[in-house]
Order: structure tokens, then sequence, then C-alpha cells
């Protein structure tokens, strides 16, 4: 019997890594989660038994490899490569040390360049798939992010790259950059007025789930995105599309007592 296809995914100890694996668990795959977190790795084995837990750090090419050569060793392949992990250090530009960039494009942009890499052989081999995690700040520029939402355009353009070089062996590379999501951490840090205007500004007018962003992983992963590859999807509710979104234009004409525009 063939063995289950495989999924690493880095940065999987908690919110959208977290749920990613579970799903991908309940498709049927094996999963390896990689974190440089080890506690909370340790939470994470109660609730997936199966997983191979690796308490690395992706921004280390050894440990990048020895990602690759574990997973091989555990389960004798790869099919998907999700480059999750990633920091965020938010601040004014010219409060942003030098040491604090680096560290933000080590884990968030080498990371995803030294998995990858290491990854390649394996993917070859399944003809399997990498799904890169940017950010909706990778797209449009915010305050405040000028190491984050820069790090996250590289990666919009990394995966272009691989998909580009890779797609004669069969390897799939794609980005999903979500935009506001209800994580924990998110709503420890959002302020009441922050979740309002983001709320004023998504034409969906709320924030995303764990869960919706995870789908849209694990459906790139799939084989019905078989022809799939060098694409941007953006999960984050048609927060992009809108450009400034302005609140006062979103208002119904009616609501506002006038006709609409002829």
């Amino acid at each position: 019997m063939a063995s289950k296809k495989v999924a690493v995914i880095t940065g999987g100890a908690r919110g959208i890594g977290l749920v990613t694996a579970k799903t991908f668990t309940d498709k049927g795959w094996d999963i390896t989660i990689v974190d440089w977190d080890e506690a909370e790795l340790e939470t994470v084995a109660a609730h997936l038994p199966d997983a191979l837990l690796l308490g690395y750090d992706v921004s280390d090419p050894v440990q990048a490899s020895a990602i690759v050569a574990d997973t091989l060793q555990r389960f004798g392949r790869i099919d998907a490569l999700i480059n999750n992990a990633g920091v965020a250090d938010f601040g004014p530009i010219e409060d942003t040390t030098f040491e604090r960039w680096r560290a933000v494009m080590a884990v968030n942009l080498d990371g995803v360049f030294l998995c990858s890499q290491a990854a390649i052989p394996a993917l070859k081999a399944s003809k399997g798939a990498i799904v890169n995690i940017a950010s909706i700040s990778g797209l449009r520029a915010s305050t405040l992010r000028v190491a984050y939402g820069t790090s996250k355009a590289a990666v919009i353009h990394l995966s272009e790259q691989q998909a580009a070089e890779l797609g004669e062996y069969g390897i799939r590379a794609n980005t999903v950059a979500p935009g506001p999501v209800r994580t924990k951490l998110a709503m420890a840090v959002h302020t009441q007025d922050i979740i309002d205007a983001y709320h004023d500004a998504i034409p969906l007018n709320r924030y995303g789930a764990e869960q919706e962003i995870a789908n849209v992983i694990v459906f790139l992963c799939s084989d019905d995105a078989s022809y799939v590859t060098g694409q941007l999807i953006s999960v984050d509710g048609g927060f992009e599309s809108t450009g400034i979104g302005l609140p006062s234009l979103r208002t119904k004409p009616d609501d506002q007592g006038r006709d609409p525009p002829k």
C-alpha cells in the first residue's frame, strides 16, 4: 500500500500553522511540525501524537537541512512544504535597528529560501508543492511595518521565482497572503477601535478565521490544484482589493438619503 502524503509545516505550533497541521491530518496526511518554541511543541504532542515534532530554527542552514532529513527518515517522502514560520517587529523606520531588521529577514525570508532549497530533491521525487505564507502587508504598505512588510513582499516574489524555476520538475509554488485574522495574539493586542477600523475597511466586515486560511493552504497542496502555480491568493475578506476603503464611501446611498450617482 502506498504511503501517506507528507506535509512539512514550519511555525506550526500555534495559530494558522497548527490549524493547517490539523487540517492535513484530518485529510489523512502525515505531518512534520517545525517550531523553535519547544514548550509549545510539547503541547501540540498531546493533540497530534502521530506528528513528527522538530524544535528547529528555519533561519539556520544546518537546521533547515535537518528538517528535511529527519522527515525523510521518519516518513520517507515529502509532498508539501508550508513555509509559515514568521516573526513580526513593528516600529518606525528610524527606530528599526539593523539587528531588528535582520532578525525579521532571517526568519521570514531566509527561512523560506533555506527550507525550500533543502526540500527540492524530495519535492522533485513526489512532484510536490510549496506554499509560502506572506501577508497582506507584503502587498500594501502600512505604518510601522518596514521590516515585516518588506520581508513578506520578498516572499511573494520568491514564490514566483520558485514556480518559474521548479515547474519543469513538476513542483508547484504558490503564496497565501492572509489579511487580518482572529488569532489569540491579534485579539490580545488589537484594541476595540482597531477592530472596528478593520471591520470598516474589509468588505466582508470581519476578521478571518485561522481555519479559512488553512483551507486554502491545504487546497493548494492538493491534486485539485494540480495546474495552479506561481499564484498569489489573498485570503483577506477583500481587504487588499478595496485600497484605502474609507468607511464613509461604503455607506449605502439610501442610508444617506441621496440617490446613487448616475
